[in-house]
């Protein structure tokens, strides 16, 4: 039980000082796990870090699963997780609670109107940017009008679209090297 007390104070403090993403929280990270806690040699955390970037998700999260699952299997796993999970999750939840509280207030909605407009505008940078380095081959062209027709007008499912997206261009590559040879 003391270990398990030890990750999930460990990653809490992993969760609550890590500003700026996960990159930011990797000399934490190692300050808890080696330093501090001597739970992992630095070659471990070496390896550690590596996996952790390696798998989907955030390196953080990552990070807290499998030094967690290493020290003390599942329990340790989702201590160390909760851990670095918590503190995000109750700072999110008490700004939700006091943004209810002042969603009627027109200042706060002529303030989320210009954060709504300036998402929309990084979005569309990000899809030009996006369009620049797309082939500009007609089946490119098509699969993408229909991927937005799919999603913004028929409401289908997101992962299966990508599913769709990824099997058109399988088919699609696979054709053209039939025909050339």
């Amino acid at each position: 039980m003391g270990i398990l007390h030890q990750l999930f104070l460990a990653f809490i403090q992993v969760g609550m000082f890590s500003v700026g993403g996960g990159y930011a929280a990797i000399p934490l990270i190692q300050n808890q796990i080696v330093d501090i806690h001597g739970l992992m040699t630095l070659a471990e955390f070496t390896d550690l870090i590596t996996i952790a970037e390696m798998t989907p998700g955030p390196i953080s999260i990552n990070s807290a699963t499998f030094v967690g699952y290493r020290v003390c299997g599942f329990w340790g796993a989702l201590c160390g997780t909760l851990g670095v999970v918590l503190p995000s999750f109750l700072i999110i939840a008490g700004i939700s609670y006091v943004l209810q509280a002042f969603e009627s207030n027109r200042i706060v909605q002529y303030a989320f109107a210009g954060i709504r407009a300036g998402v929309l505008a990084l979005i569309c940078r990000a899809l030009a940017s996006m369009y620049r380095q797309c082939p500009r081959h007609w089946f490119s062209l098509l699969v993408a009008g229909a991927a937005f027709f799919a999603t913004a007008f028929l409401q289908v499912n997101v992962l299966l679209v990508i599913a769709g997206c990824a099997a058109a261009g399988l088919l699609f590559s696979l054709a053209a090297r039939r025909r050339q040879g």
